[in-house]
C-alpha cells in the first residue's frame, strides 16, 4: 500500500515544473521567434518575387550560404576585433571607475570635471579617431584609446550615481560611528553601487564592440570593421550582411557574460 501511495508523489513533482518551464519558454519566446522567421519569409520572396540584385540586397539564404563559406576568415577578423576589444573595454573600465571614486570623493573636482565629461561627448568620435592614428599610427594603441574613449562614459556616470545611492540613514549611521569615507565606501556605498555600476557596463560592453569596428575601419589590417570595408568596396553587399550579423552576436556574447557576471557578483539584487 504504502509503495502505490508514493509512486505518484514522486513523479508529480518532476514532470510539472518540466512542463511548467517548457510552457513558460514557448511563451516567451516562441513570438519573437515566430515574428522574426515570418520576416525573414518574406524578405527571401521578395527578393525572389522582384528579382533584386544581389548586390543591392541579398536574399536571408544567400547571406546564410556566405556566413558558412566565410567562416574561417571571418574568425580571423572576429579575433582581432576581439583582441581591441577587450583592451579598450578593460582600460574604460578601470578608468572610469577610477575617475568615478575620486569625483565620489572631491565635490570640488566633480564640479570642476563634471561638466567637462559631459561636454566631451557631444564631440563625434569619428572626429577624434583620425587624429589618434595620426598621434600614434595605425597600431593597436589608437584602436584600443577609440575603444576606451566609446565606453568610458557610461561606466563613469553609473559609478557615481551609485555610489550616492545608498542608505543615508545607514550612512548616517556609520559615520556616528566614526567610519571614514573609505571605511564607508568598504562597508557600505560599494555594494549598494554595484547594481549601477553593472548597468554601465552592460551599456558599456554594447559600445565596445561598434567602437571597435570603427576604429578598425579607420585604419587597421584586420578585424571586422576591415571585412566591412573590403566588402563595400567589391559590392559584396552579403558579406556586409554577414559581418553586421557577427557584430551582433559578438556584442550579445559579451553582454550575456557581463550579466551572468552580475548574477553571481550582486546575487541580492534578484531577491527583492
Amino acid at each position: 500500500m504504502s509503495e502505490e501511495v508514493s509512486a505518484p508523489i514522486h513523479t508529480t513533482p518532476v514532470t510539472a515544473p518540466t512542463r511548467l518551464s517548457w510552457r513558460t519558454g514557448l511563451i516567451e519566446y516562441g513570438p519573437p521567434a515566430l515574428l522574426v522567421i515570418s520576416l525573414l519569409l518574406l524578405w527571401e520572396g521578395l527578393v525572389w518575387y522582384w528579382a533584386v540584385p544581389a548586390w543591392l540586397l541579398p536574399s536571408p539564404s544567400r547571406i546564410a550560404t556566405t556566413l558558412v563559406t566565410s567562416l574561417p576568415v571571418l574568425a580571423e577578423h572576429t579575433i582581432a576585433t576581439l583582441t581591441v576589444t577587450i583592451p579598450g573595454f578593460t582600460l574604460a573600465l578601470v578608468a572610469g571607475f577610477g575617475l568615478g571614486v575620486a569625483l565620489d570623493a572631491s565635490p570640488l573636482l566633480r564640479r570642476a570635471i563634471y561638466p567637462l565629461l559631459v561636454t566631451s561627448q557631444t564631440v563625434p568620435i569619428v572626429a577624434i579617431a583620425p587624429l589618434l592614428v595620426v598621434g600614434f599610427g595605425f597600431g593597436l594603441l589608437p584602436k584600443v584609446l577609440v575603444v576606451a574613449l566609446i565606453t568610458f562614459f557610461p561606466i563613469v556616470v553609473n559609478t557615481i550615481d551609485g555610489l550616492q545611492g545608498a542608505d543615508r540613514d545607514q550612512r548616517r549611521l556609520l559615520e556616528a560611528m566614526g567610519a571614514n569615507y573609505w571605511q564607508l565606501l568598504r562597508l557600505l556605498r560599494l555594494r549598494a553601487a554595484l547594481p549601477a555600476i553593472f548597468t554601465g557596463i552592460k551599456v558599456a560592453i554594447t559600445y565596445s564592440v561598434i567602437g571597435a569596428v570603427l576604429a578598425e575601419w579607420i585604419g587597421a589590417s584586420a578585424g571586422l570593421g576591415v571585412y566591412i570595408a573590403r566588402s563595400l568596396r567589391a559590392f559584396r553587399t552579403d558579406q556586409v550582411f554577414v559581418a553586421a550579423l557577427v557584430t551582433s552576436l559578438l556584442t550579445i556574447v559579451l553582454f550575456t557574460l557581463v550579466s551572468l557576471l552580475e548574477r553571481w557578483i550582486v546575487f541580492w539584487k534578484g531577491e527583492r
